[in-house]
């Protein structure tokens, strides 16, 4: 007599470096005052073995570097893979501000140069430390050299540097409100706050998630995605986290082309693909300067419209991001219970939910909806249909399906919480442990089906927009 079995599959790697000794003391603790320890990178991303300058300011006499990948690794959530002994510190020169598009750099001398011999491929945390006690982060992504077959996790490193207003500017503000904000932004200065403000909120709940889970994932940022066309022509799919929502024209035209080939996507947040930018030169390297007037006052207006740095939606020839997404960005500030719609929708197995069943805080600050006004892929399904007032405004947050002829699936949560409420009831906001539950189990039934293939083959669509969506 024979038998026969199923031969046993090999470990991913993301399996083989989460199965290593985590290291739980990985946070920031102590902040301090606003310039005690601070820091950033001449690279936004390198590929593993590449070398890196770290430039870092202190009112300390000294400071320590460590490095760690973020992940699951059992719960401690990141590993340490490098650390440099002390340094001596200096305070380097003060901000700098380019008066024409109130850009801010950090004029700085580098501090030392970081190796990454050995480092893995993932999102990672440098650790500053001044001799007084006082940490900060400078994010740094070890990218994937190959994503064939994978699902690329996106760092949303654009709209970090948005919303960044170290040296008194952002793409939001300035000291004189919003007239006096950047028209372009750098990423030759450190980030404010810990360092890592949208990276923690946004990002590291959904990888360790996805880290957990053992999926083969490649990881990318918004930079490379603009300056590498063909990033993601192999990607089995593509992980859109919490908010990224600064996106050039090489980013939407790469990921459309990879979509229409078959590759899914998952936009896990809300006001995604929003912002038209365009990237520039600094002095220390490619594409490290984000360009958004958000009007008409571009000076490239007359010369190149097409990429005037206005909302997608508002351009001479609009296209709006509901064109990818599949939802479209409607209101801020917003907070609302998530609604389901579509109990029995594949990506809602295993949850238990019932029709209406609702989760509390889930739906904020920002939403998207289904709006068949505007460009729309069909067939596109709405599984979550939730009622929302915001400025005075009636309307409904939506998490939407919708599937292509190359056999793509993307899916928009429509909420920028949905990450958040991985943390459950540390989210805030009313969010429950029972929606930490839901939303792991949707979004590992998501990322599974992406890594199996073309999502669409096994769950096209089925629209129900012109019934649900009004």
């Amino acid at each position: 007599m024979t038998t026969s079995s199923t031969p046993a599959r090999s470990a991913t790697e993301v399996e083989v470096e989460n199965a290593r000794p985590g290291t739980p003391d990985w946070r920031v603790r102590k902040v301090g005052s606003e310039h005690e320890i601070e820091g950033f990178a001449d690279h936004v991303s390198v590929l593993p073995g590449e070398s890196f300058r770290l430039f870092v300011s202190t009112t300390t006499k000294g400071f320590t570097v460590e490095a760690f990948r973020m992940g699951w690794y059992g719960g401690a959530l990141a590993r340490r893979v490098w650390a440099a002994p002390r340094r001596p510190g200096i305070e380097q020169a003060p901000a700098r501000v380019e008066g024409r598009t109130n850009t801010v750099t950090a004029p700085w001398k580098p501090s030392l140069t970081v190796p990454t011999q050995d480092w893995p491929a993932g999102s990672y945390l440098l650790r500053l430390r001044a001799d007084s006690g006082a940490q900060r982060y400078v994010p740094i992504t070890v990218r994937s050299s190959d994503l064939a077959g994978k699902i690329a996790i996106l760092n949303g490193t654009t709209t970090w540097q948005a919303y960044n207003l170290w040296g008194g500017h952002s793409l939001y503000e300035g000291p004189y409100g919003y007239e006096s904000r950047s028209r372009a932004v750098s990423f030759d200065r450190p980030y404010d706050k810990d360092g890592a403000v949208k990276f923690m909120a946004y990002e590291q709940p959904a990888i360790a998630l996805a880290e957990r889970l053992g999926l083969p994932l490649a990881y990318t940022t918004d930079n490379d995605l603009h300056a590498r066309p063909g990033l993601l022509d192999q990607a089995r799919g593509l992980a859109v986290l919490g908010h990224d929502e600064y996106w050039s024209t090489e980013m939407r035209k790469a990921t459309t082309r990879a979509r229409d080939a078959g590759m899914n996507i998952a936009f896990l947040g809300a006001n995604e693909v929003n912002r038209h930018i365009r990237f520039d030169a600094t002095k220390l390297g490619e594409d490290r300067l984000v360009i958004c007037y958000k009007g008409m006052d571009d000076p490239i207006a007359a010369k190149r419209p097409a990429e005037v740095t206005i909302d997608w939606r508002l351009a001479a020839k609009p296209w709006p991001e509901s064109d990818l997404t599949g939802v479209f960005y409607e209101c801020n500030p917003a907070e609302a219970a998530y609604v389901v719609t579509r109990p029995r929708h594949w990506l809602f197995a295993g949850t238990r939910v019932r029709k209406g069943q609702r989760f509390p805080g889930m739906v904020g600050p920002e939403y998207d909806r289904v709006d068949l006004r505007v460009k729309t892929p069909r067939p596109i399904e709405i599984i979550a249909h939730s009622p929302v007032r915001c400025l005075n405004l009636d309307s409904h947050a939506d998490s939407a399906y919708y599937t292509v002829p190359s056999g793509a699936g993307v899916f928009a949560a429509g909420t920028m919480r949905w990450v958040c409420a991985m943390r459950g009831r540390r989210c805030g906001h009313g969010v429950t442990d029972s929606a930490k539950h839901f939303v792991e189990r949707v979004t590992e039934t998501l990322l599974r089906g992406m890594a199996a293939g073309p999502l669409g083959l096994a769950h096209p669509a089925r629209d129900n927009a012109e019934r649900v969506g009004s």
